[in-house]
């Protein structure tokens, strides 16, 4: 595992298990939110953030956190592991709102400068709905990986866990 990417609905803990296993693996971990965001919420261009991702995946090693569902063709290639973290909708709402009541009115450290922690209902509505809507084809674009990119599918803490430890256990070069 040399570039890996975590990827799956908000409040999974994409970034937590980023930063675990980029210390496990001895990799530098990429915040896509610290990039993607501007301060007061503002959004990359599109050009602009694409440019920056095919930077980004042209490093040789990498674990990169993030959704960011319309660029998955410019990342998924450059992968040799995608780790799709697909967890119950009620825990990810949990997750997020827990995430907002510790870090209410500052920055999370994954986060761009001025983009203070938040939750509103369209954004729990998108949580909601993300395994309607954004899932199925995040899925189709997996299966269509060739069969050199490993891909792990975890639907549960005790598999992301068992994960991360047997990423822990493996000899790394």
């Amino acid at each position: 595992m040399r570039r890996v990417l975590v990827i799956g609905n908000a409040g999974t803990g994409k970034t937590t298990l980023a930063v675990r296993l980029g210390e496990a693996l001895g990799l530098p971990v990429i915040h896509l939110d610290a990039l993607y965001r501007k301060p007061g919420w503002q959004s990359t261009p599109r050009d602009e953030w694409r440019a920056t991702l095919s930077d980004l995946v042209e490093r040789d090693a990498w674990v990169m956190d993030g959704n960011y569902h319309s660029s998955l063709d410019v990342r998924l290639p450059e992968a040799d592991t995608v780790v799709l973290l697909d967890l119950p909708r009620r825990f990810c709402i949990w997750r997020v709102i827990t995430r907002w009541l510790t870090h209410i009115g500052r920055t999370r450290p994954d986060m761009a400068p001025g983009c203070p922690e938040r939750v509103d209902w369209e954004f729990l509505r998108w949580i909601w709905g993300y395994p309607r809507t954004a899932l199925p084809d995040i899925l189709w674009q997996l299966d269509a990986l060739p069969d050199t990119t490993r891909v792990h599918h975890l639907r549960s803490r005790r598999e992301i866990d068992r994960f991360l430890a047997a990423a822990r256990a493996a000899p790394h070069a």
